[in-house]
This record gives structure tokens, sequence and C-alpha cells, in this order.
């Protein structure tokens, strides 16, 4: 089925989201954002908000020349439609080495391997808004550095706490121009219950709807097997905040493509960091998490969760607070 708007070369919008995610990153045609991305493109990450494509082509450039053999393997692509776009839930597994000089400090030689999860809003043949969530945890990690100890030297490299560029909260955000919220399949709604109620502190919904045999990954290049993986990685989580508040901004729900059932899910708290958890001492600063998440079901519940939030992110909030 041709997409409406699109060129005739993408079979479909899965096939657009993966084939013009190479042409960018892998194929070293930066240029072509000028055709893929809007000139007024907002993109949001954890670490920032960027308007317009002159932005993303400059930091683009900035990470393929510290990564330059980065490679971008999509895995899946969840999708929905709203009468101001579509949009897809892109989840990557990304690759490289760290062999030039640049933000992540002095080549060190080592290689990484982490996920992303990026939600795009597309129309009439070019992306117009973003939401973008790197596992940057991971990456300071497998690159021999501590994510407190790399936020630290980032506020401190970015001229101090007044000076430093801000993580992206809510006051910052900028409408880009998509409106939807996803859809209501039921794969969606199962998975958007299952977080509810893990953010309400009712943690024995993993027992009750995870498959005993659930394979995860988690923010921090964390690897999982089972409920005690499960159970700690949210448990950390929430323990750290344990009253902010949670709220799912977009969930999709499919059951399609010679894939089994599986549900994306973009969700933040907000609140103060006031508990002891994944961030250590609390501090009670107050932290924006912006999260994103891919589930999978099989036929015993949930088999397969990805699961990021950006903790370089979180800790620079933390550190930022702590001074004020």
């Amino acid at each position: 089925m041709a997409l409406k708007g699109f060129s005739k070369r993408w079979k479909n919008f899965p096939d657009y989201i993966l084939g013009c995610t190479k042409d960018i990153w892998e194929d070293r045609g930066i240029a072509t954002l000028d055709h893929y991305y809007a000139k007024d493109i907002i993109v949001r990450s954890p670490m920032g908000i960027q308007r317009g494509n002159e932005a993303v082509k400059a930091s683009t450039m900035a990470t393929c020349h510290e990564f330059p053999d980065r490679e971008l393997l999509g895995e899946d692509v969840i999708w929905s439609e709203h009468e101001t776009g579509l949009l897809s839930s892109h989840r990557i597994t990304t690759i490289a080495t760290h062999t030039q000089d640049g933000a992540f400090g002095k080549a060190t030689g080592k290689k990484f391997k982490v996920k992303v999860i990026a939600d795009c809003a597309a129309k009439n043949d070019a992306i117009f808004d973003e939401w973008l969530v790197r596992d940057y945890g991971g990456i300071v990690r497998q690159l021999g550095m501590k994510p407190k100890k790399y936020a630290k030297a980032l506020i401190k490299a970015e001229g101090g706490v007044s000076n430093c560029s801000k993580p992206f909260t809510p006051d910052q955000d900028i409408d880009g121009g998509y409106q939807g919220t996803g859809n209501d399949n039921e794969w969606g709604e199962k998975y958007a219950d299952i977080l509810t109620k893990i953010m309400a502190a009712d943690f024995n919904v993993i027992k009750r709807e995870y498959d005993r045999a659930l394979v995860a990954e988690y923010a921090g290049g964390r690897n999982a097997l089972s409920y005690d993986g499960a159970e700690q990685f949210w448990i950390g989580l929430r323990s750290a905040f344990p009253n902010a508040i949670f709220k799912i901004h977009h969930q999709i729900g499919m059951d399609a493509d010679m894939l089994c059932p599986r549900s994306s899910i973009r969700w933040t708290l907000d609140g103060k960091h006031e508990g002891w958890g994944n961030f250590g001492r609390p501090t009670g600063a107050q932290v924006h998490v912006m999260g994103m998440c891919h589930a999978e079901f099989g036929p015993w519940g949930l088999r397969r969760e990805i699961a990021l939030y950006d903790e370089v992110a979180i800790w620079k909030q933390i550190l930022i607070g702590a001074e004020n």
C-alpha cells in the first residue's frame, strides 16, 4: 500500500523510517536531512531540546566524527496514524567504537552497544516532530566511566551549574505539530495498565503479567532475565522518585507484520529525588524523567521488555538541583 504524500520508493511506513535512518547516519548522507527532516523540526531528548534541521545536522556530524564506524540496526517500528501525522516508535541497537575525541572525552578505543528508541512524527515525506531516548548511561559505562561522574564533568565543562546546558523539562517544550496519543489497540492498553500498576508500587504485577522466561534490556546497558531482573529495574527507579507523578503521553499497540503482539509507550515521571534507589542518597532535587518502552507479548505473558531512560540527564538534574 502506497504511503500518501510520501515517495514511491517506500513500501510502507516502517520501510520509510528504516530507510531514511540508514541514508542519514550509516550511509553518511547527512545532507539528506534537508529532505527527510522539516526545516523547523523539534527534537526532544532527555539532555535537551533542539529546534531546526541545522542543529540536527551539526550534532549528527559530531557524532559521526567521534564514532566513525557507528551502525544503527533497526529492530522494530511500532506505528500508528493520526490526522496530524504518522507516528513511528523506532527501536534501534546502535554499535560503535570511540576512535576520535569528542563529547565523550578523549578517544578510548572502546566499543559500545546500546538501545535507542525514537518516536518520529512524519507527513509529506518529512519528519517534523521527534522524541528520542538514547541510553547514555549504557554508553558511558561501556566507555569506562560512571554516569554520575560523567554528568559532573559535563556540568564543569559547560561552565558550571549556572551556565551549563539544562536537561529537557516540560517548561522548555515547543509544540511541534503532532497531536496524536497513539491508538486504542488492546496490547497498548495492556502494557499501559502494567506500567501504571508498577508506578503505583504494585510490583507483584510483574509476576502476574510477565513471562517467567522474560528477556529484558534496560537503561544503563543492563540485561535481565525473569522476574527478579524486572523487579530490580522498576523498583530501583520508582523508589528514587517515590512521589513523582507518572504520566503516559503516547501508547501504541500492534499485532501485525509477522511479529508477536507488541506495544510502545512514551511516559514521564515528574517529582523530587527523595528516596533511596538507582540514584543514591536522596537530594530533594526536582527531576523530569523521559522514558520510552517497547514490550512484546507471548502465550505466557510479557516475554520481552526494552525500557529506556537517560541516567546522565537524570544525574545532571540531581547535581544541578543539589547546588541550588
